[in-house]
């Protein structure tokens, strides 16, 4: 009787773990740079689909950097959000296109009123499809705003490594609410994207689902 318990036992959970096991394996992820780690990781962590979105930096050659040697513009990184997605929920593309409405692709030289290298919109791909699918984001946003490809400044580069920032930057609108609205705010992101896209810009948007 024990044995025939321990096997039935044994047997759910195989079913359980089974059951689990491909949605876990079905996460993907996307790393994006737009200006501020604050504001991107904020505009897109809730979005249906989304699993979370971590602050980091990407594209330089330091290893682990910190948020003052990326700062001070010596490092080549970007501030960046990894952003872990599924992708039932939430494609690829449909992502890139939140991405692309909350950033000024106009704009090579930083991002509103942060400047500098380490502020500039790049979208760094892993693997063939993301690299087709970031390319075709950029045809249509330049399209959309009624511009030439020329004239779009984000930058699509290959991911070669993801660092986290350090525990302070994430959550930071979370965390530091008043903090980070005044930032924001002082800091005109927000005017800049409805300048851009009108009703279509930040992750707001009507057609945009949130949870």
């Amino acid at each position: 009787m024990t044995r025939r318990v321990l096997a039935a036992c044994l047997a759910v959970a195989l079913l359980l773990l089974g059951s689990v096991a491909p949605a876990w394996a079905a996460t993907e992820e996307a790393v994006l740079a737009g200006g501020c780690f604050w504001c991107l990781e904020h505009d897109l962590e809730d979005l249906l689909g989304v699993i979370d979105a971590e602050s980091g930096y990407s594209g330089g050659h330091l290893e682990n950097p910190s948020y003052g040697q990326v700062s001070s513009g010596g490092t080549s990184h970007q501030e960046v959000v990894r952003v872990r997605f599924d992708p039932q929920r939430i494609s690829y593309p449909t992502l890139l296109r939140v991405y692309w409405r909350n950033v000024d692709p106009l704009d090579g030289g930083g991002q509103f009123c942060d400047r500098g290298g380490s502020y500039k919109p790049v979208i760094f791909t892993e693997g063939d499809q993301q690299l087709k699918d970031a390319k075709a984001s950029l045809q249509a946003a330049a399209q959309e705003l009624g511009k030439p490809a020329s004239a779009i400044q984000v930058q699509i580069k290959p991911l070669k490594r993801f660092w986290p920032a350090e525990g302070y930057h994430q959550n930071y609108a979370v965390n530091n609410a008043i903090k980070y609205n005044y930032y924001r705010w002082a800091c005109g992101r927000d005017r800049r994207l409805d300048q851009l896209w009108g009703s279509r810009a930040r992750s707001d948007a009507p057609w945009m689902a949130k949870r």
